[in-house]
């Protein structure tokens, strides 16, 4: 399962941005999605840069496996999970 979210109509407004990335995670999370793609759009290129720092937080960064940038298109990002099937969470490895 891929889950999406598109930042594009948000763009400017910080608390609905981290409401929106925290929601998608616990979705990711909960559905057991394998991946998650996050466009923040190519703009200045802040927003994308606002996300990477959200995914970074120590709490945030325990419930994924890793980011991948988009080679293609750098407007666009990927979070990975890995799920543990007893509790929900990502593997153990790295």
């Amino acid at each position: 399962m891929k889950l999406k979210l598109d930042l594009h109509d948000i763009f400017n407004k910080g608390q609905e941005i981290d409401r929106a990335l925290r929601g998608i995670i616990d979705e990711a999370v909960q559905k057991k999605a394998s991946t998650v793609e996050i466009i923040p759009g190519k703009g200045s290129g802040a927003l994308k840069k606002k996300v990477l720092r959200f995914l970074d937080q120590k709490e945030i960064k325990q419930l994924y496996h890793r980011v991948e940038k988009d080679g293609d298109n750098w407007g666009r990002l990927f979070v990975h999970f890995r799920h543990n099937e007893s509790t929900g969470r990502r593997g153990r490895g790295r």
